[in-house]
C-alpha cells in the first residue's frame, strides 16, 4: 500500500502536465504462481482418476527496445508517473503512430529461435475495448495475420527418482503477434481513487500463444524457463517477470484421456515461473474435485492468490466478448524481405528488415549450448542442464581457460559449492565475490597438493566472506598449507593409533575400512591440512 501511495502522490505532481485522467476505477487483480510433478495422480475421494490436466500458455513478452513500438517515447521501469509518454501515447487526436524498425526485428528473430514460419506481409489491427489505462480505447494488435505462426519450442526438465535425468520436450507455438502494452492503474487507498499512469502505454509487446501440449504445472514452468533464456541469450527481452517484461496467462482444463478436451479456465497475469507451476497445478486439482463432485467447470478468468496457493474467481467467460476487430488504417501492411536480392528498386536495405540478416544475428541457444557442454567438455546432461539454466556457463569456461583441472572436476565446485553460496543468499553469479580466475587460482593449489581438498573449501568459504582476497592469502594467513613432514605426521598417527585400538584391532582383523576413519580423525587433529597421501601410507604400516 505504501508503495502505490508514493507512486500516486509522484503521478499528482505530473498529472498537470499531460492532462489525462485525474480519477477513474480499475480492476485490481491478483496474481499466482508454482511448481509440482506430472507423474503425481490427481486426488479424488474414490482413489486415482483416469482426468489428465491439459495446459496452454499465453505470454506476453516486453521487447527489449529503448522506445516504444508506435512512437518514440522511451522505456524505463523506475521512471516517475506520466514522464515518458508521447502525444500518440495519451492518444492525442491527430497523432500518428510511427513503426519501431528494431521492435519489428526482435519479433522476427524470436520467430526463427523458435522455428516459426515468418509471414512476409502481416497485418496490424485495432482491438476494442474500455480500460480505463488504454486511453485510445482500443489495442493495435496482429490478430488477422501475426507476424510469426507455426514454432516449437523444445524444453527440458529433470525427472527419474532422484531427479537427474533429463526429459525432453516439445511444445507447439502457434503464432507471436506484435502489440502495444497498456498504462497501469496507481491505486490510492488513502484517498479512495486510481490514477493512471501512461509510462507503460504503447510500450512493444510480443505475444506468444503456445498450443495446449502440457499436462502440469512443471511442464508449464520448464517451457517458460526455457523460452526465458531463449529470449535473454537473442537481447530481444529481458524476461524479468518481477518487472512485468514476462507475463503468462494460463489455460487449464482436465478431461479423461479418451474424451475431447474440458472446459478451460484462465488465470491471468501469472509474474513468476515458481507460482505458474504452483497456480496450473490447484487449478488442475480444483477442476478435478468439482468434476468428482458432479459440478460443471465454468468457463472463466481466474488469479492466483499465493498467499493462499489457490485459483480465485475474477469473471465470467461464458458469453463472448466482442472486441470490434478492424484493420489498423494508420499502418499499411508489413513486409519482411527474405534478402537482399528479393527488395523492390529503389529500396535502401536498412530501411527494411531482412531475414537473412536477421538470421546470421542468432546466437548459440540454450538447447545447443546444452549439447555442446556435453560433447566439448564430456559431462552429464543434467550437470549441462543445471549450468545453462542458472546462467552459469560463462563462469564455468571462463574457470576452465585459467586452470588444468578436468572438466568434472571444475563443475563440482561450480556447482556445489558456488551454486550452493548463492542460492543460500539469493545472489546472480555476476554478484558473486569470487571472481572465476580467483576460483580457478584455488583449485591450482589443490590439484597441485599445495593444501588438501578439505582445506580447498574452508579456503573457499573464507574467500567468499572476505571479498579480494586471494586463496594463497587466506592459506598464509590462516596457516592452512599442507602438512608433508614425515616426522611430524608420524607423531599425529601413532597418538591416533594409540587412542583407537578397537579400530586398529578391526583393521588387522580384516576390516581395512576403517583406515578411512582413521584418516579422517587424523585429518580433524590436523585441521585438514595433512597430506592424505602419506597419512595413508604412514597409517598402513602403523596398523599392519
Amino acid at each position: 500500500m505504501a508503495a502505490s501511495t508514493v507512486a500516486a502522490r509522484e503521478l499528482l505532481q505530473n498529472i498537470n502536465k499531460l492532462r489525462i485522467y485525474s480519477k477513474t476505477l480499475c480492476l485490481l487483480r491478483q496474481i499466482g504462481t508454482s511448481s509440482s510433478t506430472c507423474q503425481q495422480q490427481l486426488k479424488t475421494k474414490s482413489g486415482p482418476q483416469q482426468l489428465v490436466g491439459v495446459v496452454g500458455l499465453e505470454i506476453h513478452a516486453q521487447i527489449n527496445s529503448n522506445s516504444k513500438l508506435f512512437s518514440a517515447s522511451s522505456v524505463s521501469f523506475s521512471a516517475p508517473p506520466n514522464s515518458l509518454v508521447s502525444l500518440f501515447d495519451a492518444s492525442i487526436p491527430g497523432t500518428l503512430p510511427v513503426l519501431n524498425k528494431g521492435c519489428v526485428e526482435a519479433a522476427v528473430m524470436t520467430g526463427l529461435a523458435l522455428n516459426c514460419t515468418i509471414n512476409r506481409k502481416s497485418l496490424f489491427d485495432r482491438k476494442h475495448y474500455f480500460y480505463a489505462d488504454l486511453p485510445a480505447g482500443y489495442q493495435i494488435t496482429q490478430q488477422r495475420r501475426p507476424i510469426a505462426v507455426d514454432g516449437t519450442l523444445a524444453y527440458s526438465l529433470l525427472g527419474g527418482k532422484k531427479r537427474n535425468q533429463v526429459i525432453r520436450k516439445t511444445v507447439r507455438i502457434k503464432q507471436i503477434q506484435l502489440e502495444q502494452d497498456s498504462g497501469k492503474s496507481l491505486h490510492d487507498d488513502l484517498r479512495d481513487q486510481t490514477l493512471v499512469d501512461l509510462n507503460r502505454a504503447g510500450v512493444g509487446l510480443m505475444e506468444l500463444v503456445m498450443e495446449p501440449d502440457m499436462s502440469c504445472g512443471e511442464e508449464a514452468a520448464a517451457a517458460v524457463r526455457e523460452l526465458q533464456l531463449i529470449l535473454h541469450a537473442l537481447g530481444t527481452c529481458q524476461g524479468n517477470m518481477s518487472e512485468g517484461q514476462l507475463r503468462v496467462d494460463a489455460n487449464v482444463s482436465v478431461h479423461k484421456a479418451d474424451e475431447p478436451l474440458g472446459v478451460r479456465a484462465e488465470v491471468k497475469n501469472i509474474n513468476s515461473i515458481r507460482f505458474l507451476a504452483k497456480a496450473i497445478d490447484y487449478e488442475i486439482q480444483r477442476q478435478a474435485d468439482v468434476l468428482q463432485a458432479g459440478g460443471t467447470v465454468k468457463n472463466e478468468t481466474r488469479a492466483y492468490d499465493s498467499k493462499t496457493g489457490e485459483t480465485i474467481p475474477m469473471r465470467d467467460k461464458e458469453g463472448l466478448q466482442d472486441y470490434r476487430f478492424m484493420p489498423e488504417p494508420n499502418l499499411p501492411p508489413l513486409v519482411v524481405y527474405e534478402d537482399s536480392a528479393s527488395l523492390p528498386p529503389g529500396i535502401d536495405a536498412s530501411e527494411v528488415v531482412v531475414l537473412q540478416e536477421i538470421r546470421t544475428r542468432l546466437p548459440e541457444l540454450p538447447g545447443v549450448r546444452r549439447d555442446r557442454l556435453v560433447q566439448t567438455y564430456d559431462i552429464l546432461p543434467e550437470h549441462s542442464f543445471t549450468l545453462v539454466n542458472e546462467g552459469l556457463v560463462e563462469y564455468f569456461e571462463a574457470v576452465l581457460k585459467a586452470t588444468q583441472r578436468e572438466p568434472r572436476k571444475v563443475i563440482g565446485w561450480v556447482m556445489n559449492e558456488l551454486l550452493g553460496h548463492l542460492k543460500q543468499r539469493d545472489m546472480s553469479v555476476s554478484q558473486s565475490p569470487i571472481a572465476p580466475p580467483a576460483l580457478a587460482e584455488l583449485l591450482e593449489l589443490q590439484e597441485t597438493g599445495r593444501i588438501s581438498s578439505s582445506v580447498a573449501k574452508q579456503v573457499f568459504q573464507e574467500m567468499w566472506r572476505s571479498p579480494g582476497k586471494t586463496a594463497p592469502q587466506v592459506i598464509q594467513e590462516k596457516d592452512l598449507g599442507l602438512v608433508s613432514d614425515d616426522a611430524q605426521l608420524r607423531n599425529t598417527c601413532q597418538k591416533v593409533v594409540d587412542s583407537n585400538p578397537k579400530k586398529v584391532d578391526a583393521i588387522r582383523n580384516g576390516n581395512k575400512k576403517v583406515l578411512n576413519k582413521l584418516i579422517g580423525i587424523v585429518q580433524k587433529e590436523t585441521r585438514g591440512r595433512a597430506d592424505p597421501v602419506l597419512v595413508r601410507a604412514i597409517l598402513e604400516e602403523m596398523t599392519s
